[in-house]
């Protein structure tokens, strides 16, 4: 099956220049865990996910240690957020962007998905404009319908 066939194609973009608190309010508006980046011309330029927040705000041995119980001062983290709220969210995300084309099959998507650890994918046209977005539970439902080698 190919990715356009099961992408969401109603999808939702922060772009480049928003803060990190807008980012946030779209996140919890939208029940998102996370979004493409665009520049003034759709294109995908990254990925913010409240991972790459979380891990900004937080010490680099929270990491490690996987549990919120080893932070010493809870305030640490809600400072930093505070500190980092008006930052654009280019700041932040993940560049280059991993991104997948509309003609590309879903077993590739899957592929990118579990290999990096992703819990979406941006669809990108040959101009690199957002599109699309190829997420787990697309695959989980191409999977469920036994069309994920399809072509």
């Amino acid at each position: 099956m190919k990715v356009e066939t099961a992408m969401i194609k109603d999808v939702s973009a922060i772009f480049e220049d928003e803060t990190v608190e807008e980012f946030i309010i779209s996140c919890i508006r939208k029940n998102r865990s996370g979004f493409p980046v665009v520049d003034e011309h759709f294109r995908v330029v990254g990925f913010i996910s409240e991972s790459d927040i979380i891990n900004n705000a937080l010490p680099s041995y929270f990491s490690l240690l996987q549990s919120a119980s080893f932070i010493p001062d809870t305030h640490q983290f809600v400072r930093k957020i505070g500190e980092i709220k008006d930052e654009p969210v280019s700041k932040f995300m993940v560049t280059p962007p991993i991104v997948i084309h509309p003609e590309d099959t879903a077993i590739h998507a899957a592929d990118l998905l579990i290999k990096k650890r992703l819990k979406a994918i941006p669809v990108v046209d040959s101009e690199h404009r957002l599109i699309g977005i190829f997420t787990r539970i697309n695959l989980i439902h191409v999977a469920l319908e036994g069309k994920i080698n399809n072509q």
